[in-house]
């Protein structure tokens, strides 16, 4: 995830701000490891030479090299390539399937990202930056880009497909409900710049068309505030049971007892009071958008 969240700076466990409770990177997966050999073994089971493949897919011999090492995310179109070219009968395909949502996300991060692929309910409140889920690329690869420790092209990378597969829960998922408080000030910093900031704000106008989407601005002025303590992402199973979370700097806390997500929730709900309404936050984010 702030969320760069997922992580975040809206990390969400992906690194907008960074590692692990524990310090460092989102790691490898074991899972990304595992692809690599299986597809290794189909690539030498054709008798083609990395070189080879190359030429056939088509892909870089370092790219495949890294694929092979563990060392990089496969892209979906490089999946359907090899699959073609090698006949791997659905075995690469079914193990990229297990790759979702694992590369990418800081370790503390995953548990969050299991229950929230589930969940009936989702609600979310960012002061810091724009959650994960509404991101749009050159956001989100804005925040990453200023991320210290500095981050290498292939975490980089990794953490943008992480975060563009979560995203896909909006529309997958039309059931589940979400529900976005976002701090006006978000949209006025203008990250990444003039055009960056106008993308972002399309593409929120956009998401909130969605009937299981809600989009909230919490203005500028406003005497009375009940998030002031920070973050927060509340979170429905369909047991039913809540869970949530809450971000800082360098790690994530994981919060499964009843009372504190109860007083997670009177927060949560007095801020829905607070935000500007459906249509006035939406009115808003259509001024800003002309203003940028």
């Amino acid at each position: 995830m702030t969320d760069g969240t997922d992580g975040t700076g809206s990390a969400e466990g992906t690194g907008g701000t960074g590692g692990s409770a524990g310090g460092g990177e989102p790691e490898v997966s074991d899972s990304l490891r595992t692809f690599g050999e299986v597809f290794k073994a189909f690539r030498r089971r054709a008798g083609l030479t990395q070189e080879e493949f190359a030429e056939r897919v088509p892909y870089s011999v370092q790219t495949i090299a890294k694929i092979e090492q563990g060392r990089r995310f496969p892209q979906p179109d490089f999946v359907e390539r090899a699959e073609e070219v090698l006949d791997a009968f659905g075995a690469l395909k079914g193990a990229a399937r297990h790759l979702s949502r694992q590369p990418g996300l800081a370790s503390w991060f995953r548990q969050w990202a299991r229950l929230e692929a589930e969940a009936v309910s989702l609600y979310t409140y960012e002061c810091r930056v724009l959650p994960g889920l509404l991101q749009t690329e050159a956001y989100a690869r804005t925040l990453f880009v200023n991320q210290l420790p500095p981050l290498s092209d292939e975490q980089i990378e990794a953490q943008w497909v992480a975060r563009r597969e979560r995203q896909r829960l909006l529309r997958e998922r039309p059931n589940t409900s979400f529900s976005f408080i976002l701090e006006e000030h978000l949209f006025l910093r203008r990250t990444g710049g003039v055009e960056v900031t106008r993308e972002l704000i399309d593409h929120v106008l956009e998401l909130a068309q969605l009937r299981n989407v809600e989009v909230q601005v919490m203005p500028l002025v406003r005497t009375a505030h009940a998030g002031m303590a920070g973050p927060m992402q509340l979170l429905e199973t369909s047991a039913p049971r809540w869970f949530a979370y809450n971000e800082a700097q360098r790690g994530g806390l994981f919060i499964t007892d009843s009372k504190e997500i109860s007083v997670l929730q009177r927060r949560y709900a007095r801020m829905r009071s607070q935000a500007l309404g459906l249509e006035d936050s939406l009115n808003l984010l259509q001024e800003m958008r002309g203003a940028s």
